[in-house]
This record gives C-alpha cells, structure tokens and sequence, in this order.
C-alpha cells in the first residue's frame, strides 16, 4: 500500500497541478462574450479546461521523459519523479498515453472544432518536445503558440468568436513569460546552461533583454488598441476598458522587476501565484474587466 501510495504521488507531481493556472486562457471566450453569466457557456468552458488540464499534462509528463537525462542536471529539475527515478519510466508513459487519450475523447463531447483545436495542441506540443525546443526562437513562438490555442479552444466550445486584438495580446504574453523563463534559465545555470537545453547555449541575456523589450511594447500597443478598438465599443458598448490598461502595464513592469532584482521566473505560474502585489494586480484587473464589461451591458 506504501509503494502505491507512492508512485501516486509521483504521478501527481508529474501532472504539475500548479502550470494547469495556464489553461484559464481557456476561459477567455467565455469572459470576452459576456457569456459567464449563462450556465450551458460555463458549464462547456469548464469541460473544456479540464481536458486541456488533462492534455497539458501528458504533454508535461512526455516531455519529462524525454528529458530525464538533462533534467537531472538541473538544480530544481532534477527532484521530478522522473528525473530522479521514482517514477518509472513505463509506468509513466502508461500515464500519459492514457491522459491523451483521456483528453482527446472527452473533446468530442464538445464539438469538432474544440476536438481539432485539442488534437492540433497535443500535436504541436509533442513536435516541441522532440524536435521544436532545440531551435532557438522557434522554441518560445511555439509555447506562445500553445496558449493561443488554448484561447481558441475556448472560443469555439461556446461557439463564439474572439477578437485577432485579444489573441495577438495572449500570443505576446506568453511570449513574454517565455522569454523571461529562458533568461532565468540562462542566467542562473551560467556555464551549464547548454547541458539543461540547447537552445540557451545559443542565446545571450543581451539578445534575451532585447526580445523582452520588443514583445513588452507590442504587449501593452496590442492590448491598448484591443480595448479602445472600434469592434470592441460595437460589442460591449462602452469604451472604459481603457482603464484596465494600467493594470497590464504595473503586471509587466512588476513581472519584470522579480526578474531582474529578484532573480525570479523560473517558473511563471509559481510567480504569478506567489508574488502578492502581481497576485492583487491580475485580480483586479479581471474583476474591473468582468465589471465594465457586464454593466456596460445594464447601462
């Protein structure tokens, strides 16, 4: 009972509960279409965030195999179950072939299109695995990649649309938080960094610093013109999601601060949920959004 009490935690770990905080860009077509205040909308975002739980973590769990040589060269990496051996390795790729499976059918019971959406993540999440993680660029666009569809998994479950704006800022942020990741990376494995990912030997935190200010600017132009956009006025009926726009611009600024005198984002879901004063931020900007949004509405 003892050894099957731990290889389940082992399994547990291996889904890493605390990243499935990624998979609530699956809700955003349900914000974004003043469709939460419906139960059948909620009730179809929902399913549709846990199956992409479900296929973010077999994705996790393969990629983990895949790199169990070099994740336990890695000072945090190298505690993983599967890294460390506790976890074995048939045991685990029983999991995740079963948690893809898992996800993959329970899409159907949505629609074709959130079915496709879901297959064509897993896809490219195994071609990033294997191949796509060792090409230095590709690497980043194709994790910010991921979260985009997440987005339009949730549109297309409620059957929905979502504005090219609101993508096109989900698609910079991520990209912002990966390549705040591959900085932490490279910065605190120094000379090693290479033996942990290919691709941090090709990078530099100079070039790292650049891209970061390049997709910070984007990030705050895009969501600015998403809010005061025309299309956005026709659909909510008001223009006061402006104000939301401070919130994003202290998220960065703030992201950036616990990565340059903190020596933090390592792990972006551990600093988002940790850090108090970006915690506070991110919740008002969501309750001030669902807000204006809603009683524009009532007006």
């Amino acid at each position: 009972m003892q050894k099957f009490n731990k290889r389940l935690a082992a399994i547990v770990i291996e889904l890493r509960p605390a990243q499935w905080l990624k998979n609530l860009f699956v809700f955003a077509g349900l914000i974004f279409s003043l469709s939460f205040v419906k139960l059948l909308p909620i009730l179809q975002s929902l399913l549709g965030f846990v199956i992409f739980c479900l296929a973010s973590s077999a994705v996790y769990i393969f990629n983990d195999i895949i790199d169990r040589e070099s994740d336990a060269l890695h000072n945090n990496k190298k505690n993983r179950p599967i890294a460390s051996g506790i976890l074995g390795i048939k045991l685990a790729i029983f999991v995740s072939i079963l948690l893809f499976a898992l996800s993959i059918s329970l899409s159907l019971l949505l629609n074709l299109y959130f079915f496709s959406t879901c297959l064509l993540y897993i896809i490219l999440m195994i071609i990033y695995s294997l191949l796509l993680k060792k090409i230095i660029i590709l690497d980043v666009i194709t994790i910010a990649f991921g979260f985009i569809l997440r987005a339009v998994a949730g549109a297309v479950a409620i059957k929905v649309s979502i504005s090219p704006w609101l993508l096109l800022t989900t698609f910079l942020i991520a990209l912002f938080l990966a390549l705040c990741k591959r900085r932490y990376e490279l910065t605190s494995l120094g000379e090693y960094a290479g033996n942990h990912r290919k691709t941090l030997s090709q990078y530099s935190p100079y070039l790292l610093d650049q891209m970061i200010a390049v997709v910070t600017a984007s990030t705050v132009v895009t969501y600015s013109l998403y809010t005061l956009a025309r299309e956005t006025y026709l659909k909510f009926g008001t223009r006061f999601l402006g104000f939301t726009i401070p919130f994003v611009i202290y998220g960065i600024f703030r992201y950036l601060f616990l990565i340059h005198s903190k020596q933090r984002g390592g792990s972006p879901e551990s600093t988002l949920l940790t850090d108090k004063p970006l915690l506070i931020d991110i919740l008002l900007w969501g309750i001030s959004s669902i807000f204006i949004i809603y009683f524009s509405q009532k007006i």
